[in-house]
């Protein structure tokens, strides 16, 4: 079967798992009977990759269990919703996301296939920064609402610090990526791309 089939079973998949975690704070039973739709929903995506081989099953399978993982802190923020359960359910997705992406690096070899793992490593590095900023800024705001003009200038400070930390672990991660990208030359052009990413990315 073709990436695009995966590609469909993998929308699909998705859609069901995002109706089975729509629901709003529920009863224990309701809860329950919910997420055990989800593991249902998640036992017939797995079986859904058995027609696929070698690495493009093992994408499908990683793909079923991230919609699986995704699904259930969604339905956990449904029923306790919070700064906290937000912050987790965008860390379970970037999580996710990076095994798939991870997966679908075994396609390739060589230097394609070490820029492949750095570059997704860069996207879940910028993924759980952007998370961990707006955590830090939703308790900063909230702060800044309930407390003193002392109290509403360090809320202040504190996004700003949040937001050079992110930027900052985003830079580094770009920057090894762009050094994995200098190792497919050699000789002065090595040179040359190295010392340009190290300019580029402020690296002594």
């Amino acid at each position: 079967m073709k990436k695009l089939t995966i590609t469909a079973i993998a929308a699909a998949i998705s859609l069901a798992f995002s109706a089975a975690a729509m629901a709003n704070t529920m009863t224990r039973s309701e809860y329950k009977a919910a997420k055990e739709n989800i593991k249902s929903e998640y036992m017939s995506a797995k079986a859904a990759c058995d027609p696929f081989v070698a690495n493009a099953k093992d994408i499908c399978l990683v793909e079923a269990k991230g919609k699986e993982n995704v699904a259930m802190a969604e339905l956990a923020q449904k029923n306790h919703p919070g700064r906290k359960a937000h912050y987790d359910v965008r860390i379970v997705i970037a999580d996710s996301e990076y095994a798939a992406a991870k997966e679908k690096c075994d396609d390739m070899a060589g230097n394609a296939k070490d820029v492949c793992v750095k570059e997704a490593k860069a996207a879940y590095v910028a993924a759980k920064a952007d998370a961990m900023t707006q955590r830090k800024t939703s308790a900063a705001n909230k702060t800044a609402k309930d407390k003193t003009t002392s109290a509403r200038v360090e809320a202040h400070k504190e996004i700003v610090d949040a937001r050079q930390d992110a930027a900052a672990e985003k830079n580094g991660a770009d920057y090894k990526v762009a050094i994995e990208k200098c190792d497919a030359l050699a000789g002065s052009a090595k040179d040359g791309c190295v010392h340009n990413a190290k300019v580029h990315y402020g690296k002594s």
